[in-house]
């Protein structure tokens, strides 16, 4: 029987962001998401299924129906620092880079094993899948803003994009809220 770990780490919501469906992966800051078991709804991941794309394809053909993992996208105010210092700038913006939700507290963010929980004090718990790759979705609305510091992007962000993250149990995320980073207990793998 699988065992979840509670670990001393809380991660405090220092932004919250929407990102509306379309072609654009820009979000909009809110002060609260109503999680349900499809994410956040009307948001461009929402769905309890997807369509596979490119990172599957070695799995699946592209635009086959899978499970939707890809709900949030979940990143550390600490690395988005670290990011944005390499990048020359003072910050990122977290609406560039399609985030749902900014966590401050939880070091090396970035790599916390798949499976993870993160779990509210109301109940609300997300499900880590895994980290998410930078790609260059996020360059180019920086550059759209920021003229010269897109193309930065990716290369600073390696390491430190944060995670990609469905919901287990919906409810309510508020700004200010803590949420309690549960890991897997096991060893790692060592075939």
């Amino acid at each position: 029987m699988p065992v979840l770990r509670e670990t001393e780490f809380d991660g405090v919501v220092v932004w919250l962001g929407h990102v509306p469906a379309g072609a654009s992966i820009r979000a909009n800051a809110v002060d609260k998401l109503n999680l349900a078991f499809s994410g956040d709804r009307g948001a461009r991941h929402e769905g309890e299924n997807r369509a596979s794309c490119v990172r599957m394809k070695n799995l699946y053909p592209q635009g086959t129906e899978i499970r939707n993992v890809r709900q949030l996208s979940v990143l550390s105010a600490e690395e988005m620092e670290a990011t944005a210092k390499e990048m020359g700038l003072d910050q990122v913006d977290p609406s560039f880079l399609g985030a749902s939700i900014v966590l401050r507290g939880i070091p090396d963010f970035t790599h916390i094993p798949p499976s993870s929980r993160l779990q509210g004090t109301g109940g609300v718990t997300i499900t880590v899948d895994m980290e998410n790759r930078p790609c260059v979705l996020p360059g180019r609305e920086i550059e759209a803003d920021l003229p010269g510091h897109g193309v930065s992007f990716k290369p600073a962000a390696k390491g430190r994009r944060g995670v990609t993250a469905w919901v287990e149990r919906p409810g309510e995320l508020k700004l200010g809220d803590r949420l309690t980073l549960f890991v897997p207990d096991q060893r790692n793998w060592a075939p």
